[in-house]
């Protein structure tokens, strides 16, 4: 089993930053794809970006593509989401999840282990 904490979220304003982190502890962590989704009140979950075990293969959400930045550090078991330049189409909450398949790494359904979510508001 893994659980999985995100933290990081706060408010942020156009065009600004925030990396969100999601630790994990428990099973191997380094033996599994982490991927960030992110929600929105009425809205399905939306796929953001994922990483393969040992940080070769990421992939994201086209409207996140050169903007925001996967990474692990497995030796830390932790997952990193750093965001750049956001934009009002960011604001939600963010959720990290881990599996064990690398291969749909764009539908929900196919992590197992989800965290609780980190808030990314914009600020007024």
């Amino acid at each position: 089993q893994v659980q999985l904490v995100e933290s990081g979220g706060g408010l942020v304003q156009a065009g600004g930053s925030l990396r969100l982190s999601c630790a994990a502890s428990g099973s191997t962590f380094s033996a599994y794809a982490v991927g960030w989704f992110r929600q929105t009140p009425g809205k399905e979950r939306e796929f953001v970006a994922a990483i393969r075990w040992g940080g070769m293969s990421t992939h994201y959400e086209d409207s996140v593509k050169d903007r925001f930045t996967i990474s692990r550090v497995d030796a830390e078991n932790t997952v990193y989401l750093q965001m750049n330049r956001l934009n009002p189409g960011d604001p939600a909450v963010y959720s990290c999840a881990a599996s064990s398949r690398w291969g749909a790494t764009r539908v929900p359904h196919s992590y197992t282990y989800w965290g609780q979510g980190t808030q990314v508001p914009f600020s007024s």
